[in-house]
């Protein structure tokens, strides 16, 4: 206290007011007096700190810079403007020049080329201090001047003398030094994804045992099924984190009817205080799932006293139609109340005794689930500090699992994927287990759960004689997600085969950033120095395995920067036109992605709408362009057109496939073109969608068809009898829907050529650029994972491949079939990638058919907790002219990657086939 009155006695003497504005006017006389630093450690930056930025006609540079005085490293860079400049807003004095970004963005930017991350940004009336570390999303604090003259203002003044004192920034320890502080700070970022992940985990089981014991009357004669259930509640937690989200960052309404009415906290605030004043009858009364059900219509559908109070989102995510068993019938929760903002209605719907024909999810499971999402450590989490990809990370962890039914007395069971950095819970039967031969039992729980027991607890597992026993033997194995023991009848969550293998890997900025750089370089220097908009726009970008969009959300950030760039150097007049609408142009126009898994897809639309998210624009429409399917499972037209032709001539399909293509087409092509920076009703898009879908609907059905031939059969022979047996059945489906469609249960194929006609009905087809991190699967898990005969599928889909190659190389073949002469891949791989039979299926495959590996990294160790260690590689479809020699160092380097597994192919004949450079760098 007395540190910061003297402080603060020290402030007054170098403020003045300008303006009725409290403004330091010699910055240097502030860092001597108030931070302690002598005068010789705020530098002059020399001329390497600049960065010349040719493209916008300017040149980045600090005001002053800051160095070690022991190692002489610049620690941090530091910028100081104008009083009246607004450090969120767009300097005038700069206005001219092409890049129309704020004052802190072109700061950040500087940060980031420099690769000084930290930073001070001054205007007089604020200081900022600003952490933009390169390939990560930026993080600042800012100290106000004024408040920090004021008595309640001393605590800032003092986080400020903490954190920028001499002390902190020149003498303590280096390990207590503002650098590290800030760079261990982000590093937690990802321990908050993974514990936020098994909170979020804790959440989805909650609001399953929430519809678990509000009984059978909460399907009301809608009977959901068992996948509908799972849907409707990991869409439930999806429609959370983003008006969590949403309010953190300022994109609701703000005004006390919302927050006191409709907002997540202010819903939270009310429950926690009636859990401190009733605890005992939490899980008794009602009203706070109402309360959600009228918000989730109200962002749907919109509202308020006027028009622009909260436009209507719409979009799948909060369609009351899309699982009604989690409102009950329709109209339950009425339009009128969602439209209007009447406190008296809704005060009247939470404290109803038991509203009615909604489902009866009590306040405290609620309450705890809003505590799952919002409390971390104690502490309340922004998730305005998360990047969007740490959220899809958090969500990414409730994949991958199946709602079950338990049969008999059942048991949960913790286990943890080899190099997982989330446990999962297994359900097992316990009964079972009992009934087993004692000496059985442990193999039985490692065979199931992959539990390992030891010790006095193997002793008491193969002593024990009851359910209760069987129990105890566990202890420590034990999930805390479920009761001691199910009863016969409970419904319960069971991760699927992947999940169990190897639990979930989110892909962090720090390698995706990277990534897309080093993939999409090439193409963009293909269009030259001085791209034109319509030729960013005209980019057709894919993720074939999406997950949670990862890479989507990076690629959109990417090109939106260079689209900004465009609009400057080729609108002859200054363009109205922002970063987020340029993010919203690139999503809906070049990024496309594919997921198996259905609700995968679901989160990747969600990523890619928070980096989107418009305050007063409806979502921005990506239905058209990330889709369910296997990506490996697929037809070409070519293929298609033979099945139909070879089994069933009388089909009018023949005639009518490109037909319907063009149609398709053209119906995407207006949805493409349609304006997305205005609130356009999203019904007109989906109805062009719908009406595309509508045609290609007879073309995919018979691919389907052909897969399913091809999978129900064991050899040759048995597949030409099925594909004579299936093209009957298909000219029956294509006269007479109702008969048994064998490809329905089978799989869910993906015919890239008829789901993306835009990009492969064009000249050179295919994609400019393919990018992710596809899955990794031996031999066996890709045989236990997938239909029978998968692997017979995937060695016929990709000649010269070997059936002992992990999944990930026929990743890179598809990655390099679909797409176009001249586009570019970037994957992330397993590290077998470059040995045996996965280096013989994929790599070397390419590398004779015309790839070129332009960059290739190994033993990369994922970011974060995670014990993952990978290989990313570039592939060029073509030849690359940035690849200018080939010496002997990067031959050694080629051997070495990719033939250092005792293979006979030599480097140089590969090359010498290709007849072009063949590796640009090896880092």
């Amino acid at each position: 206290r007395n540190r910061a009155i003297e402080l603060q006695q020290r402030l007054q003497t170098i403020i003045t007011q300008k303006d009725d504005t409290t403004i330091i006017q010699d910055f240097p006389t502030f860092t001597q007096k108030i931070l302690e630093w002598l005068p010789e450690d705020l530098a002059n930056p020399p001329i390497e700190l600049e960065i010349p930025l040719p493209d916008y006609g300017e040149t980045l540079k600090p005001t002053y810079a800051v160095a070690d005085p022991d190692t002489k490293e610049w620690l941090i860079l530091i910028q100081t403007v104008k009083p009246e400049l607004n450090l969120d807003q767009i300097n005038p004095e700069t206005q001219k020049t092409a890049w129309k970004a704020t004052i802190q963005a072109k700061f950040e930017r500087l940060l980031r080329e420099t690769k000084i991350p930290t930073g001070l940004l001054s205007n007089g009336k604020e200081l900022r201090l600003i952490y933009a570390p390169s390939g990560e999303t930026s993080g600042h604090l800012t100290f106000p001047i004024q408040a920090m003259t004021e008595v309640s203002g001393r605590l800032i003044l003092g986080a400020l003398d903490m954190l920028l004192g001499s002390d902190r920034l020149f003498n303590m320890p280096s390990d207590r030094r503002l650098i590290k502080i800030l760079s261990e700070s982000r590093d937690y970022q990802n321990e908050v994804s993974t514990k936020l992940a098994d909170q979020v985990l804790d959440a989805l089981w909650e609001l399953l045992k929430g519809f678990q014991a509000a009984g059978v009357s909460w399907t009301q004669g809608l009977n959901p099924t068992p996948q509908e259930i799972y849907g409707g509640l990991i869409t439930t937690l999806m429609r959370l984190v983003f008006l969590l989200y949403a309010e953190d960052q300022g994109l609701m309404p703000d005004d006390p009817i919302y927050q006191q009415n409709y907002a997540i906290s202010g819903l939270y605030e009310r429950l926690k205080q009636d859990e401190s004043n009733y605890p005992d009858t939490m899980d008794q009364r009602l009203g706070a799932w109402a309360w959600l059900l009228t918000l989730f219509r109200l962002i749907n559908s919109g509202g308020g006293p006027k028009p622009e109070y909260l436009n209507p989102r719409q979009g799948q995510l909060f369609d009351p139609q899309q699982y009604p068993f989690l409102q009950g019938p329709v109209g339950c929760v009425s339009d009128s109340v969602t439209h209007r903002n009447s406190e008296e209605t809704n005060k009247a719907t939470l404290t109803h005794p038991n509203p009615p024909q909604i489902p009866p999810i009590t306040d405290g499971v609620i309450y705890r689930i809003l505590q799952k999402l919002l409390i971390l450590d104690g502490e309340k989490l922004s998730y305005r500090s998360l990047d969007v990809e740490q959220i899809g990370s958090v969500y990414e962890a409730i994949m991958g699992y199946e709602i079950k039914t338990t049969k008999k007395f059942a048991i949960g069971i913790k286990t943890k994927p080899k190099g997982a950095k989330n446990t999962t819970t297994i359900i097992i039967d316990i009964e079972t287990l009992l009934a087993a031969k004692p000496n059985n039992r442990p193999k039985l729980l490692k065979e199931w759960a992959q539990c390992q027991i030891t010790g006095k607890n193997l002793k008491k597992l193969k002593q024990a004689t009851t359910k209760t026993e069987i129990v105890a033997a566990l202890e420590n194995k034990i999930s805390t997600h479920t009761p001691e023991i199910l009863p016969p009848g409970s419904l319960y969550l069971q991760p699927g085969q992947e999940r169990r293998r190897s639990g979930s890997h989110y892909t962090p900025r720090k390698l995706t950033q990277p990534i897309i750089e080093k993939t999409l370089n090439p193409i963009l220097e293909k269009l030259g120095k001085n791209p034109t908009p319509s030729q960013i726009l005209s980019l057709k970008i894919c993720d074939p395995a999406m997950g949670s969009g990862a890479f989507l959300v990076e690629t959109c950030r990417f090109l939106a920067d260079k689209l900004v760039q465009a609009w400057s150097n080729h609108t002859p007049t200054p363009h109205t036109q922002t970063p987020l609408q340029a993010r919203r142009l690139i999503a809906q126009n070049c990024l496309y992605g594919v997921d198996k898994n259905p609700f995968a897809v679901n989160l990747a639309k969600l990523s890619l709408w928070l980096i989107t998210l418009d305050k007063n624009l409806p979502f921005t429409f990506v239905d058209h362009a990330l889709k369910c399917g296997d990506s490996l499972v697929g037809l070409t037209q070519t293929q298609i057109n033979a099945f139909a032709k070879d089994t069933t001539e009388d089909l009018p399909l023949l005639k009518l496939l490109k037909q319907k293509i063009e149609k398709a087409k053209s119906y995407r092509h207006k949805i493409q073109t349609e304006d997305t920076l205005t609130n356009v009703d999203t019904e007109n898009k989906l109805a062009q969608l719908e009406k595309a879908e509508a045609e290609l609907e007879e073309i995919r059905l018979t691919g389907n068809i052909c897969v399913a031939a091809f999978l129900a059969g064991k050899n040759s022979k048995e597949r030409k009898q099925k594909r004579e047996e299936y093209g009957n059945i298909l000219r029956e489906l294509t006269q007479n829907p109702t008969p048994h469609n064998p490809h329905s249960t089978l799989h869910t194929p993906f015919h890239w050529e008829i789901e993306f006609p835009e990009v492969f009905e064009r000249e050179n087809p295919g994609f400019d650029a393919i990018v992710g991190n596809p899955p990794f699967a031996g031999k066996n898990t890709t045989i236990n994972s997938n239909p029978e005969n998968y692997l017979d599928w995937l060695k016929e889909l990709h000649p010269e491949s070997h059936g002992n190659s992990d999944l990930v190389a026929h990743f890179f073949r598809r990655a390099f079939t679909i797409s176009r002469h001249g586009g570019s891949i970037g994957l992330i791989a397993t590290n077998t990638i470059a040995q045996g039979d996965t280096r013989s299926t994929g790599l070397r495959f390419i590398c004779n058919n015309g790839g070129t590996i332009y960059n290739a990294q190994k033993r990369v160790k994922w970011p974060g907790l995670a014990a993952v260690v990978v290989s990313v590689v570039n592939i060029f479809k073509g030849s690359y002219s940035g690849i200018k020699t080939l010496d002997g160092r990067v031959t050694e380097n080629i051997s070495a990657f990719l033939f250092h597994a005792g293979g006979n192919d030599d480097p140089e004949v590969l090359i010498a086939n290709q007849g072009k450079s063949f590796i640009g760098s090896i880092v």
